[in-house]
């Protein structure tokens, strides 16, 4: 056996049913991973059944579930695991995901995990950049909100600790809510009325543009983010980018593998 197949990365994500969303951030993401670590075998998991389900009946294509990954890698004899989420935070998803692998390792010789994208102080610093940078020059009638999917984890407060980043760095017309966290829409509303813009730009901040994004956020229900802020008179525009579509948001995951290999040698 040689060392590649001796050693695997498990890249572990939510999961999509959008195709273009999972191929323009999912995909592109492990694609990222394995052209930075050729010498690691790159396998998948994602952690909503739901989803997997789903893309299973509706498109015929198998995505494995952590415990499938975990029996795959140890059946192909890789006995060295480091998995690495693209969780955005660690919250429930990455707490259950963790948990469930260390219920298994005794399979293997080693496991250890890399850090969701925001982890650390430096990690907010380069997002609230990368947006900047993406979405600047803004009219100075416009605000750029981003939609967060949120949590009753602790673990939400990140959300906010971004809004906070975004004033310090100066960044003054950008603002992040969440469907199902802390701040929320109303948060939102309440604090886009103290700035009184005219115009808003929507976009996700999820790692895929999936359900969410195109339809609590810019869907044509009545409760969707697009249509309260067309009601309460906003001009919107929609960017459905996922952030796992950005290059840099892909570096910041290979980093973050790099980082961990180094510290644990």
């Amino acid at each position: 056996m040689n060392s590649k197949s001796a050693k695997a990365i498990l890249v572990v994500s939510f999961g999509t049913s959008f195709e273009h969303s999972r191929k323009a951030s999912i995909d592109a993401i492990e694609t990222k991973i394995r052209k930075s670590f050729p010498d690691y075998a790159i396998y998948r998991a994602w952690t909503s059944r739901h989803i997997i389900q789903k893309l299973k009946q509706r498109d015929g294509i198998h995505v494995d579930t952590v415990p499938e990954a975990l029996r795959r890698m140890a059946s192909d004899g890789i006995r060295h695991v480091f998995v690495q989420p693209t969780h955005i935070i660690n919250g429930i998803e990455n707490e259950a995901m963790t948990a469930e692998i260390l219920s298994e390792k005794d399979a293997f010789d080693s496991v250890r995990f890399g850090k969701p994208l925001l982890t650390g102080t430096e990690d907010l610093d380069a997002a609230v950049q990368l947006l900047a940078d993406s979405f600047l020059p803004v009219e100075p009638d416009r605000m750029v909100v981003f939609m967060g999917h949120g949590t009753t984890h602790y673990a939400n407060f990140v959300y906010d600790a971004l809004n906070c980043r975004f004033l310090d760095m100066g960044y003054e017309q950008f603002l992040i809510g969440t469907v199902e966290g802390y701040p929320d829409i109303d948060t939102v509303l309440r604090r886009l009325k103290k700035k009184q813009p005219a115009r808003i730009t929507l976009a996700p901040f999820m790692i895929v543009a999936g359900d969410h994004a195109v339809n609590d956020m810019a869907g044509a229900e009545e409760g969707s983010w697009r249509n309260l802020l067309e009601k309460a008179g906003y001009e919107v525009d929609i960017v459905l980018k996922g952030l796992g579509e950005y290059p840099e948001i892909q570096d910041m995951f290979a980093d973050h593998i790099r980082s961990a290999l180094k510290s644990t040698r």
